[in-house]
């Protein structure tokens, strides 16, 4: 499996002979993206989808499969993409030729009581001979099964980093953790944060795998 982390949440995840897009959102490294063969949203924010550019990046990969959670679906059918989208139902995988696509979870993390939650779906990709990965999207209470990597939303507005390292503690990846959701961050507070979840993400702590700015990465 080869990883390349494209800013905030987004991931490009190659195993499989697939080419898999996960949340290309607004704050994101998007250009120059092809033969991608499925692009993944979890939820409708514009941090992981962008709707400006993906129009753009499906015509640059039109034989891309657009899996996406449900009411993010509805969201896209008024703009004309309904034909293409696919729904990330929970407990329903979704087959990419040897790669499975399994959606996870239900609910958006709650932000605050002042802004109605909306639907989220974590997925773990898995594919035989690979590390299982799990991208929760943005939530943090969805049971993936037995994952070896987990990508761990790292800061947000809903974020809680006490909640954060028992997410990681009850997932507990066997590999380890890939920081995602950090683009509101600088470089001293990005530390931080790396620092208490590799040190107590689990006893004895558990691996951090920072892929930003490293480029595909083979795991």
């Amino acid at each position: 499996m080869q990883i390349t982390h494209l800013g905030h949440a987004c991931l490009l995840v190659e195993v499989a002979d697939q080419r898999v897009l996960v949340d290309p959102g607004s704050l994101s490294r998007l250009d120059d993206l092809s033969g991608v063969t499925a692009v993944v949203v979890t939820h409708q924010h514009a941090d992981h989808l962008d709707q400006q550019r993906v129009p753009e990046l499906l015509s640059a990969n039109p034989d891309a499969r657009l899996l996406v959670e449900p009411e993010t679906a509805d969201l896209l059918a008024k703009e004309g993409l309904g034909a293409r989208t696919e729904r990330l139902d929970t407990g329903s995988p979704i087959r990419l030729g040897d790669l499975t696509v399994t959606p996870v979870g239900d609910r958006h993390a709650v932000i605050h009581d002042y802004i109605e939650r909306i639907g989220n779906r974590g997925v773990v990709l898995s594919a035989e001979g690979a590390p299982a990965l799990f991208h929760p999207g943005d939530a943090l209470d969805a049971d993936p099964g037995e994952v070896d990597l987990l990508a761990v939303p790292v800061n947000a507005p809903w974020g809680k980093v006490s909640e954060t390292i028992e997410f990681v503690r009850r997932v507990a990846p066997s590999r380890g953790v890939i920081p995602i959701h950090d683009g509101l961050l600088n470089d001293a507070g990005r530390g931080f944060y790396l620092t208490h979840i590799g040190g107590y993400g689990l006893d004895g702590g558990v691996e951090v795998l920072d892929l930003r700015g490293a480029g595909p990465t083979t795991l």
